[in-house]
């Protein structure tokens, strides 16, 4: 093959591949480091549990506490009947009576002997310290275990729902206030479309009466 075929095929790769030259490297294509992995504490107890904050913590109830980079420290502690949890390095601690962000902060509190800005967080895992009681026409009368901000319709439904003798017109909630007893007559049709205003939110000891 003579140059001049040589260059005739040379210039027809070069339109089928470009024009050859490396694509010259910009400030934007130069290889930069990934961005370096942050290691951040876990959320604190305000955060990670929102509304269940305002619970306050009884005896029987589980909590799970956890110590930031300190797994022995770490895990599922129950409160015994004297209000009293054992943790490591601590000893006992009272925590019937306190929201999970009060102990949390406790327990922090105490761990700045042993341990450099301990972050704590503590989580209600089970609660049995309180309960509501269900009597009458629903398929499981006896105590049904609150859960935070339980209401109405959900004592009903973890207590299997109402039988069909039911009458939903004079369903009411025997509940202590100051020493006496009070009835307080709900509108549980209501409830049950979705009006959140007949929807009530229970209080520990709180009686469902379904006639």
């Amino acid at each position: 093959m003579n140059l001049g075929n040589l260059l005739i095929v040379a210039v027809y790769l070069g339109s089928l591949f470009g024009n050859g030259k490396p694509k010259q490297a910009t400030n934007q294509d130069a290889q930069t480091p990934p961005p370096a992995e942050t290691t951040q504490a876990p959320a604190t107890a305000a955060s990670a549990q929102g509304a269940a904050d305002g619970y306050v913590i009884g005896a029987s109830d589980i909590l799970t506490i956890t110590v930031w980079k300190e797994p022995t420290l770490s895990g599922n502690v129950l409160v015994r009947p004297d209000g009293m949890i054992s943790l490591s390095l601590l000893g006992d601690l009272p925590a019937s009576g306190l929201t999970p962000l009060q102990l949390a902060d406790q327990i922090s509190t105490k761990l700045k002997k042993f341990i450099q800005d301990p972050n704590v967080s503590v989580v209600i895992y089970q609660i049995h310290s309180k309960v509501v009681y269900l009597l009458g026409e629903v398929q499981k009368k006896g105590p049904v275990e609150m859960t935070p901000g339980m209401t109405l319709l959900e004592a009903v439904a973890s207590g299997g729902g109402l039988t069909d003798f039911a009458n939903t017109k004079k369903i009411y909630i025997l509940r202590k206030s100051g020493g006496a007893q009070q009835r307080i007559f709900v509108h549980y049709k209501e409830a049950l479309k979705g009006d959140g205003a007949y929807n009530v939110a229970l209080q520990p000891g709180d009686t469902i009466v379904v006639p």
